[in-house]
Order: C-alpha cells, then structure tokens, then sequence
C-alpha cells in the first residue's frame, strides 16, 4: 500500500507494526487514519497487526474490514516487545524496509504525518529515530519526547519531589516552546506510542530488548542507538493523535509492577552504580511502606517492585 504506487524508480519501503491487545474500537480508528494517511505518502508500506489474543472481536475486525493488514495471531499475549520483535525478526531475515514504525493501536496518524517523517530521515542520515508530535484527543499537546532518566524522574513519580517542578527539565521534559516553534529538534528519546526507525539504525543495534515485557524498551533502544552514533528527533510538522494507554490501563496492578520493573532493568543497562543505589534505596523505601494497605494483587505487584530493585 502506498501513494503512487509503482509510478517512482526508487520508492522508499516502509513497515508499520501495530501490537493490539482488546481495544477493537480503536485498532479500527487506528488502522483507518493510518490507511488514509498512506494513500497519500510516496512509500512502498506494509502494514502488520500482531493481535495478542484480544477477546473483544479485533482479529475478525482486521480480516474483514482491513484485508490489506498482514494479521498476526501467536494465540498468546507476547506484550509489546516480544509482539514487535515477531515481525522486526521476520524482517530482519529477509530484505529491510528503509524504516519500521511501531504505532500504538490507541494512535489516529493525521494527514500527511508519514510523508513528513519520511521526508525528514532523507534530509537527515544520521537520524536513527524520529517521533511526531503527539496530540490528546481533544486536540492539546501531549508530551512527546523526553530525556533520558537519571536520579530526579523517578522520584518525582513516588511523591518525593515538588509536583510544580514535574513538567519541567528535572523530570525530563521538553519545553513546550519547542515544540510551539514547530520546528525538528533533537531529545534523547521519542514516546514509544508512533515511533519511526531508520532499519540501518535497526540492523546495527539489532530489535528491542525482550527483557523488557511492556514500557521502558523505546528508552533502551533509543540509548542503544545514541551509543552507536545514531540521532533521535522530534518533528512537531507530523502529528499523531494517542488516546493514550487503553491497553495498558486494563490491568492496573499488574502493568504498575512491569513499570517499576522495567525501570529497574534500564537503570542496570544504562546508569551508574550511585544513581542506581539511590534510586533504588528510594524506590524499596517506598513500595514496602504500601504493602499493609493494599489488596492481595496491589501487594504482590508491590513485592515484585521491590524484588526487582534489590537485584
């Protein structure tokens, strides 16, 4: 599927994957924006769904209305990582496509947003990972990029820091002027929710890391990257709406102790020992004091939070 089809010499390729977990209504707002927008965009594009066993009606939605999808069914929930890596793997073993989009299936891509993203990896080679400028769904910026995390962010999250303070730089945020200007700038990662890879970027990194089941594998691939010289991007001219966690929301305990775990797992990859104690001093201080006042599942997400920073 692409704009143009057949009609350039050198067209580029693209791949979306969408990992969807019981969110039909979306996948469908989804899969339709995305089908409108490419129908538009001089690429080659192939569009994958990996269905990780949705209970709700997604697979039937997919083969019926949208039989141009490549549908994936492992008839498990892979998460997010293990979902991505199925098809990037597959990919991976036979030709690239010039670029891999992971795109939530809670996003709707707005006119021209895949144009312009493709647009600005031809006018920048050392760009490994570009980022739209992410829209709530009454049409408000939601922050796109952030810093990478170091000793302040995950204290703000606990509580133990001013919460005036947590849209700023000292939680990793982006000013918002930048993207008022609306022109590209660099972060050090892009939200995970419409994320753009350059496959050269990709072959030399290699796929997201499966140790991470859900949250945190962007920030990791995007650290890979910048280690191996590769440039992230923020380009506020594309815009994609995100509803914004519809899958990860359906299981609260469960998603809060992948989180904490996740985290923990980065900060081992990519931080210092000292960061990492006083993190991690912090972070055991605090799920422990909330075990007595919890439910059995709050508990057992809590003492997995704390296992997972003791290592």
């Amino acid at each position: 599927m692409g704009g143009n089809l057949g009609t350039l010499t050198a067209m580029r390729t693209l791949a979306v994957i969408i990992i969807s977990w019981n969110v039909r209504e979306l996948l469908d707002r989804c899969l339709a924006a995305l089908q409108g927008d490419l129908t538009h965009t001089a690429a080659q594009a192939q569009v994958w769904v990996v269905d990780n066993a949705s209970s709700d009606g997604s697979e039937t939605l997919v083969r019926e209305k949208y039989p141009w999808v490549r549908l994936e069914t492992p008839g498990e929930n892979l998460g997010f990582v293990r979902g991505n890596n199925l098809i990037l793997n597959r990919l991976r073993a036979g030709k690239l496509p010039d670029y891999v989009w992971l795109l939530n299936p809670d996003t709707e891509v707005q006119p021209g947003a895949t144009q312009t993203l493709l647009d600005f990896f031809t006018a920048h080679p050392r760009a490994g990972l570009v980022g739209p400028k992410l829209l709530n769904p009454d049409g408000t910026l939601q922050q796109s990029a952030f810093r990478f995390p170091g000793l302040l962010q995950p204290l703000f999250d606990l509580g133990l820091l001013p919460a005036r303070f947590y849209q700023s730089r000292w939680n990793g945020r982006y000013a918002l002027s930048h993207y008022a200007k609306g022109r590209p700038f660099r972060v050090d990662h892009p939200l995970g929710a419409a994320l753009m890879a350059r496959s050269d970027a990709l072959a030399q990194v290699g796929p997201l890391d499966e140790q991470f089941f859900m949250y945190c594998e962007e920030i990791d691939w995007a650290w890979r990257m910048r280690k191996a010289g590769w440039q992230s991007w923020l380009v506020p001219a594309a815009e994609v709406l995100h509803h914004g966690g519809a899958s990860t929301g359906q299981a609260r305990p469960q998603t809060t102790a992948y989180l904490w775990e996740s985290r923990a797992r980065l900060y081992r990859k990519h931080c210092g020992a000292l960061t990492r104690a006083l993190v991690g001093a912090a972070v055991r201080r605090h799920f422990s004091r909330r075990h007595a006042a919890t439910s059995p599942e709050w508990e057992t997400a809590h003492r997995r939070i704390v296992a997972a920073w003791s290592a």
